[in-house]
C-alpha cells in the first residue's frame, strides 16, 4: 500500500474551517454506518456493536495524536474499508453454508449471560470452534485502522485554526449534521449501500491522489456492500430497517434479523394452537372472550390474529420496528391488521407506550418479546431490557382492568430466567403466576436448559372480590381436570373443552402425536433474591458480575489491540528522533473516560422515561452536542480562567444523578418529568462542556490534547461493563472518579507548540 510522504510538519489544509466541517461529518456518519453495517453483518457482532464504537474512537485518538507525522493515513482508509467489509461477508457465507463453523458466545449451554439466538449450532469434535472474542478483536482492529486516516485528517485541522473553540464549534457543528444526515438516512430506509457511498465520497475528496490501488478499493468497497444490503448471498428479500437486516422469506413467513431466526407468520387458523393458549384456557375454564387487549412485541401478527380469531374486541399492537410489522400487514395469511375497527398499531417502544394514557385492558400479553441488537452503542442495553424488570411490571399491572390478566411467553433458555420472573411476578402481582411449559414439564429447576421449551407464565389482577376471577378459575380445572389438551390443529380446539384428565380420542385427520399435554408447571425458586430494576435492568444475566466469557475476555482483548495500536502509530510522536516534547495530556484523557459514562448514563436514562427507539437515541445525542454547543458559547462569551467552580458544579450534579433512583422521574407526571430529566442528564453535560472548551481553549497541542480526550473514551466505554455489577445509577460513582482525577491532572502551564 503506498502512503503519500509530507513534510516533517504537514503544510496546513488551504480551508481549515472546511474540512473539519467535513471530516467531523464524516466520522459521525461513517461510525453510524459501520455500527449498522458491520452489527449486521459480522455473525453475532449485533450483540456487541459498542466494540464497534470504541474501534471507531480508537482509531480517531491514534488519527489525532499522529497529525504531525509525514505519513499520510488517509491513503489506507477505502483499502481498508474493502478489506474489512470483504472479510465480514467472507465470514457470514462460511458461517451460513458451513455447519462445521461455529462462533462460541460465552458458552450459551451454561451461560452466565444470555444471548438468543446464538445456541442453535450444537457443539460436536468435528466443529471448529471460533470464540466471539477472537472475531470481535479482529474487526475492532480493522474497524479502529480504518479511522486512523480519518483521525489524522481531524487533527491536522485542528492544528491549522488558532482559535481553538472556534475549531472545536466547527467540530461539533460538523458532528451534528452527520446525526441529522443518518436520521435522515435511516427514517427513509436506505441500505447500506447509500451510507457506504456517502462516505467513501467524501473520504475521495480528502485524498490527494487517486492511485490504482484508491480505484479498485472504492469499487470493491461498494461492491461488496452492495451484495450485503441487497442479499446477493442470502435466499429471500433483504429490507433495512431503523434497527436490522431483515432476511424476509416470503415463502415460509421466515423473518431474520441480523442473520438470527426471529419470526415467522404462520395462519393461526391451521397451525400455531400456543398462540391461542391464553384464550383457550380462558374459555374452557368458562370465561367471556377478553374484551380489550394489549400487545407488547405485536411483530408481524400471530397474536393479533390468534386474538382476533377467539372474539377479543380491540386490540392495541405495539411493534418497536416498523419494517417488521409491515411485512405483516402486506402478507400475513390471516391479514389481522386489516381489521381497523379492532386493531389499532403502534410504533412504540413497549416501555413508553406503558407510561402513555392506554387502557385499560382485560389481557396485557409480552408476545415472545426479545431483541436480537443493542439498544446504542454506548451500552450492554438491549432493546427489551426495561421491560423485564420490577417496575415495568408495575406498569403491566397499572394498565389491567380490575380482574385483567397479564400473560408473557418465550423461550427463556434458561431455567434460572423462570425462576426470576416467577419471583418478581408474584412480588408484583401477589400470587403465584400459572407457569406452563410446551412440551410438558411437570417441574423447572434452575439448572435446566430451557432452549426447546415455550414457557407461559400467567398472573392477573384482583377484582372487587379481592381474586381474580379468571385466574382462580383456570386454577380450580386444573385442580380438576389436571390435563389441558390442544391439537397442533386449531380447528380440533374450537368446539371442545380441552381440560380432561386423559388425552382425547383420536379424530379424523389428526393422530394422537398432535394432541399436546398442558399442565401447570412447579418451577424451583428457592435462593431467588436477585431480580432485575429500572437500575440493574438485566434479566438474562445471572449474577451482579461482568461474565468471564465474553465480557472479561472482551475487554482484555479491546485493551491489548488498543495499547498496540496506539504504540505502533505513536511511538514516533513521544520517542522519535527529533521530535518536540509532547505527551498525552491526563487531564484530557480522563475527561474523556468521564463523559462517555455521562453519555451511556443519558442514553438509558432517556431510554428508559421515553423509550428505547431509534428516534430517542438520535435525539439525545442531538441534545447532548447542543448543549456542548451552549458550553463552548458560555466560554467564548465569559471567558473563564478558573476551573474549579465549575469542577465542584459537575461532581455535585453528577451526586444528585447517582443518590436519586431512575423510577423517581417516572413518578413525575407530563411536563415536569421531561424537564427534571432533562436538567438531571444535561446540566452535568453542560458543565463538562465548560471544563474542555476551557482547558482547550488555551492548547498549544490541539492534536495531542484532543487524540487524549478520545482515548479516554476506550476507558469509558470498557468501564461501562460495571453496569453490570453496580446498576446505571452507580455507574456515575465511576464517572465522579474519573473527574476527579481529570481534575487532580489539570496541567498549570501549557504544553509547547511545536515549531
Amino acid at each position: 500500500m503506498t502512503t503519500t510522504e509530507l513534510p516533517l510538519q504537514p503544510a496546513k489544509p488551504p480551508r481549515p474551517y472546511l474540512d473539519l466541517l467535513l471530516i467531523s461529518f464524516l466520522i459521525l456518519f461513517f461510525e453510524l454506518a459501520c455500527i449498522r453495517f458491520f452489527g449486521s453483518t459480522v455473525v453475532f457482532l449485533t450483540f456487541f456493536t459498542n466494540i464497534v464504537l470504541l474501534a471507531c474512537f480508537l482509531g480517531m485518538s491514534i488519527g489525532c495524536i499522529t497529525a504531525t507525522r509525514k505519513t499520510d493515513f488517509i491513503d489506507a482508509v477505502l483499502p481498508l474499508t474493502f478489506i474489512t467489509a470483504m472479510l465480514a461477508l467472507t465470514v457470514f457465507v462460511e458461517y451460513k453454508n458451513h455447519g462445521k463453523l461455529i462462533i462460541d458466545v460465552g458458552n450459551q449451554s451454561s451461560p452466565q449471560l444470555i444471548y438468543f439466538g446464538t445456541e442453535y449450532r450444537p457443539k460436536d469434535p468435528s466443529t471448529f470452534v471460533v470464540p466471539i472474542e477472537v472475531v470481535a478483536g479482529i474487526f475492532f482492529a480493522l474497524i479502529s485502522l480504518i479511522f486512523v486516516g480519518l483521525g489524522q485528517v481531524m487533527g491536522r485541522a485542528f492544528d491549522a485554526i488558532d482559535n481553538r473553540i472556534g475549531a472545536y464549534t466547527t467540530n461539533v457543528f460538523g458532528s451534528l449534521l452527520g446525526i441529522v444526515g443518518f436520521f435522515a438516512a435511516s427514517w427513509y430506509r436506505t441500505s447500506p449501500h447509500v451510507w457506504f457511498l456517502v462516505c467513501i465520497a467524501i473520504t475521495l475528496y480528502f485524498v490527494k491522489r487517486w492511485t490504482p490501488l484508491q480505484v479498485v478499493s472504492q469499487i470493491g468497497a461498494l461492491f461488496i456492500v452492495a451484495l450485503v444490503a441487497y442479499g446477493a448471498t442470502e435466499p429471500g428479500r433483504i429490507l433495512w430497517s431503523p434497527y436490522y437486516k431483515i432476511l424476509y422469506a416470503a415463502k415460509e413467513g421466515g423473518i431474520d434479523t441480523n442473520n438470527i431466526s426471529h419470526q415467522q407468520m404462520i395462519d393461526v387458523k391451521t397451525a400455531g394452537p400456543a398462540y391461542m393458549l391464553p384464550h383457550l384456557l380462558n374459555r374452557d375454564a368458562g370465561g367471556k372472550p377478553f374484551g380489550d387487549m394489549l400487545i407488547i412485541g405485536a411483530g408481524s401478527g400471530n397474536d393479533v390474529a390468534a386474538a382476533l380469531a377467539n372474539g377479543v374486541n380491540s386490540v392495541d399492537a405495539v411493534e418497536i420496528d416498523p419494517v417488521i410489522n409491515s411485512i405483516g400487514q402486506s402478507d400475513h395469511p390471516n391479514k389481522p391488521f386489516d381489521d381497523h375497527r379492532r386493531v389499532k398499531i403502534w410504533y412504540n417502544d413497549g416501555r413508553r407506550f406503558l407510561h402513555e394514557a392506554h387502557g385499560p385492558y382485560d389481557l396485557a400479553v409480552y408476545a415472545l418479546v426479545d431483541s436480537l441488537v443493542l439498544h446504542s452503542g454506548f451500552s450492554s442495553l438491549r432493546l427489551e431490557n426495561f421491560l423485564f424488570t420490577e417496575q415495568a411490571f408495575r406498569d403491566v399491572k397499572t394498565k389491567l382492568k380490575p380482574g385483567g390478566v397479564f400473560a408473557m411467553y418465550n423461550y427463556y433458555r434458561q431455567g434460572w430466567v423462570v425462576a426470576r420472573l416467577a419471583t418478581m411476578a408474584k412480588n408484583v402481582f401477589g400470587m403465584d403466576p400459572i407457569i406452563i411449559s410446551l412440551p410438558y414439564q411437570e417441574t423447572i429447576s434452575q439448572t435446566d436448559n430451557q432452549a426447546n421449551h415455550i414457557t407461559f407464565l400467567i398472573m392477573g389482577v384482583p377484582d372487587e372480590s379481592g381474586k381474580n376471577p379468571t385466574i382462580e378459575a383456570i386454577r380450580s380445572h386444573f385442580a380438576e381436570s389436571t390435563n389441558f389438551w390442544i391439537n397442533q390443529n386449531p380447528t380440533f380446539n374450537e368446539n371442545r373443552n380441552g381440560f380432561a384428565a386423559t388425552q382425547p380420542a383420536t379424530v379424523e385427520s389428526s393422530t394422537p402425536h398432535d394432541w399436546e399435554k398442558i399442565a401447570p408447571a412447579a418451577v424451583e425458586t428457592s435462593g431467588i433474591n436477585l431480580w432485575p430494576t429500572d437500575n440493574w435492568p438485566f434479566l438474562y444475566l445471572k449474577a451482579r458480575e461482568i461474565p468471564f466469557s465474553p465480557n472479561q475476555k472482551g475487554i482484555y482483548v479491546i485493551a491489548g489491540i488498543s495499547i498496540v495500536l496506539m504504540l505502533c502509530f505513536t511511538w514516533p510522536i513521544w520517542f522519535g528522533k527529533g521530535a518536540p516534547r509532547a505527551l498525552p495530556n491526563g487531564q484530557m484523557f480522563f475527561l474523556g473516560a468521564g463523559f462517555m459514562l455521562l453519555e451511556t448514563k443519558g442514553v438509558v436514562h432517556m431510554a428508559l422515561l421515553f423509550g428505547s427507539t431509534w428516534i430517542v437515541n438520535s435525539v439525545v445525542f442531538f441534545a447532548i452536542l447542543v448543549m456542548i454547543l451552549l458550553a463552548n458559547l458560555f466560554v467564548i462569551l465569559l471567558k473563564p480562567k478558573k476551573l474549579l467552580w465549575f469542577y465542584v458544579l459537575l461532581l455535585a450534579a453528577l451526586l444528585v444523578n447517582t443518590l436519586v433512583p431512575m423510577d423517581k422521574f417516572l413518578a413525575l407526571n407530563g411536563m415536569a418529568r421531561t424537564i427534571v430529566s432533562c436538567s438531571v442528564i444535561f446540566i452535568p453535560i453542560f458543565f463538562a462542556g465548560v471544563i474542555f472548551a476551557t482547558s482547550f481553549r488555551d492548547s498549544a497541542r490541539p492534536d495531542i490534547d484532543l487524540g487524549s480526550n478520545i482515548g479516554g473514551v476506550i476507558l469509558g466505554g470498557l468501564s461501562e461493563n460495571l453496569s453490570m455489577m453496580v446498576g446505571f445509577n452507580y455507574l456515575l460513582g465511576v464517572a465522579i472518579g474519573f473527574y476527579l482525577l481529570s481534575w487532580a491532572l489539570v496541567r498549570k502551564t501549557p504544553m509547547t507548540k511545536p515549531e
